[in-house]
């Protein structure tokens, strides 16, 4: 039985657009599945990676995308045609614009549903749950246009940015011949392993770019100054260097977090180096380790999920998950899939979040997960209502 599901998959994914992920340091092309790692979730992702390796000869790379639900299975695969360089990525080849009539846009939930959820996860976090520190509330978008959306023409919008990584993940299929491809532009670093050096790049505190220069620059440092960003940035930080510490003989990171700017937005970042005492722990166990992040989830890991399961009406399928790839040797990049929708013939579903911590606004919350949808909001020329932009 193993075999005729996989088979299905693997065709399903053949049928798909290619995977991508492209940004300053590498651009990654990937065409088709000779191979697909078995569906596992997180807490067994490893050691089912490593099994892989052993029985799958002729593959030296997997890449794929990991489901933000820890339970919920990865969906992984070794390619059939792997290329690198800038000029192999269709985001850099083909431009697209939607400006137009005929789109329509539901927000799910609405904007004032998401501020009461968000004065909810308030009071949970002030005594109503004991150990909540922070919660990662998201929104969506559903866009449905009058034709075909175009992945390829979606991805080179994106990549116009160049502070961010974009990304194309084909997916099973939901439905037959209803083909799902999840794409974005990621400014955040989950984990980089190159040997026995380890690197991350979380993000978390956020503020809208600004079309005047002074008010941008005015912007940018009441991030930098603002007490809740700063406390939610910490906790992101903390969370990451204690996962790591078991796994590092050295672990550094800056006392202070620094700008890290994308076309839409400011954000607090804080980028950590490390060692790894033993080389050959694989990219996709630090990844599966680490992820979900305090960044997309919220702190303590299991509380905030749960919290997140009362408070959200939707499944965030692979958003706030990982997109990335690993090789053979244990090496690998993977990024948070945020900035990103679920692309499916001619409907997107947009997917924005908040970290929410006390002293948390809700129209504050509102306005700023407004703001993260800007990027694909522009790839897809529309703005949140469905009109032309």
């Amino acid at each position: 039985m193993r075999e005729t599901v996989e088979s299905r998959r693997i065709g399903e994914t053949d049928a798909l657009a290619p995977f991508v992920l492209s940004g300053a340091e590498e651009t990654l092309v990937c065409h088709g599945a000779h191979s697909i790692v078995p569906p596992t979730p997180a807490d067994d992702l490893a050691g089912a990676v490593d099994t892989f390796w052993r029985t799958a000869d002729d593959a030296a790379l997997i890449v794929g995308a990991l489901p933000f639900d820890r339970a919920a299975p990865a969906h992984l695969f070794a390619p059939r045609d792997v290329r690198s360089g800038p000029q192999d990525s269709p985001a850099r080849q083909v431009a697209g614009v939607y400006a137009g009539g005929g789109w329509s846009s539901t927000a799910e939930p609405s904007a004032a549903v998401y501020a009461d959820s968000v004065a909810r996860a308030l009071a949970l976090l002030n005594g109503g749950a004991a150990d909540l520190r922070k919660v990662v509330l998201a929104r969506s978008l559903l866009v449905a246009a009058p034709r075909t959306i175009d992945v390829n023409a979606v991805l080179a919008r994106l990549a116009r940015d160049p502070a961010v990584t974009t990304y194309a993940v084909p997916l099973p299929a939901a439905a037959p011949g209803v083909s799902r491809t999840l794409v974005g532009a990621s400014p955040e670093l989950l984990v980089d392993k190159r040997g026995d050096a380890v690197r991350s790049l979380p993000l978390a505190g956020s503020a809208r770019r600004q079309a005047d220069t002074a008010a941008d620059r005015a912007a940018a440092d009441s991030l930098l100054q603002s007490d809740k960003d700063l406390r939610e940035h910490a906790f992101v930080i903390e969370a990451i260097l204690d996962t790591l510490t078991p796994y590092c003989g050295a672990l550094a990171a800056p006392a202070k977090p620094s700008l890290v700017s994308t076309a839409s937005m400011w954000h607090l970042g804080t980028r950590i180096d490390g060692r790894l005492k033993d080389a050959d722990v694989s990219a996709v166990e630090l990844a599966a380790a680490l992820h979900p992040t305090p960044a997309v989830c919220g702190l303590p890991r299991r509380t905030a999920r749960d919290a997140i399961g009362e408070l959200e009406n939707f499944d965030r399928g692979f958003y706030a998950g990982a997109v990335g790839w690993a090789d053979r040797a244990g090496d690998g990049r993977w990024m948070v899939a945020i900035r990103c929708a679920e692309i499916a013939g001619n409907t997107a579903r947009l997917y924005a979040g908040a970290g929410i911590v006390p002293g948390s606004d809700p129209a504050a919350e509102v306005a700023e997960t407004s703001a993260k949808f800007t990027a694909l909001l522009a790839a897809l020329g529309i703005d949140e209502t469905g009109g032309p932009r």
